[in-house]
């Protein structure tokens, strides 16, 4: 049986790798990313955090709250794969406050914040990024048109001398600074953005996928 994150929290002493994001909708890239950083991470589980409103998107084109957790539940089929509205119930936007609180109220767990390579990218926008990246370790998943700038961007040199394999990332205390990883994986190309695209173009609605 699945353990669902509590607002609250609980004392479970787990490895824990967080997949944030929009799922507008999810697909079966996210379960792949998940299952891949799960296996090259040595992780207990995955939590498919779904955003209840990301600050760098437009809220245009973006599916209702429920109906894109109804999504990220649908491909969440492993048992150790979690989609969760806890951001939504913590009153979170930005990642460093979900990774502050998540802390807080999860105190024995083991975060490990998973990125797609568009998201190592951007990460220079987000609030707070140095602060994120020095207490939290980062895996960075490849992204078909992404990965090769991602790893000679602004955030990949900034923490250039942290990066560490994938299988090293729990291997030591740190304390000069969270490590972070690039996890080599098989990309996917499929995204959200062309799953709306093409149900538009059918004319259906942005409904979950199965």
């Amino acid at each position: 049986m699945k353990a669902h994150p509590g607002r609250f929290g609980d004392g479970r002493r787990q490895r824990i790798g967080l997949l944030g994001g929009s799922f507008n909708p999810a697909h079966a890239g996210h379960a792949h990313v998940a299952l891949a950083a799960l296996r090259a991470l040595r992780l207990d589980q995955v939590w498919l955090m779904v955003s209840p409103g990301n600050p760098l998107k437009p809220a245009r084109g973006m599916a209702p709250f429920a109906q894109r957790l109804a999504s990220a539940r649908g491909v969440a089929r492993d048992g150790r794969l979690l989609a969760t509205d806890i951001e939504q119930r913590l009153g979170s936007r930005y990642t460093c406050q979900t990774l502050a609180l998540l802390r807080r109220r999860f105190p024995r767990a083991r975060f490990v914040l998973i990125l797609g390579a568009d998201n190592l990218t951007q990460l220079p926008r987000w609030r707070r990024w140095r602060e994120i990246a020095r207490t939290t370790p980062l895996a960075v998943l490849p992204r078909p048109g992404y990965s090769r700038a991602a790893l000679r961007g602004r955030a990949a040199s900034v923490l250039r001398h942290r990066r560490r394999r994938a299988a090293a990332l729990h291997a030591s205390r740190w304390t000069a600074g969270a490590p972070w990883c690039f996890v080599p994986a098989a990309e996917r190309a499929i995204s959200a953005t062309a799953i709306r695209a093409a149900s538009a173009g059918a004319g259906l609605p942005n409904e979950p996928t199965k």
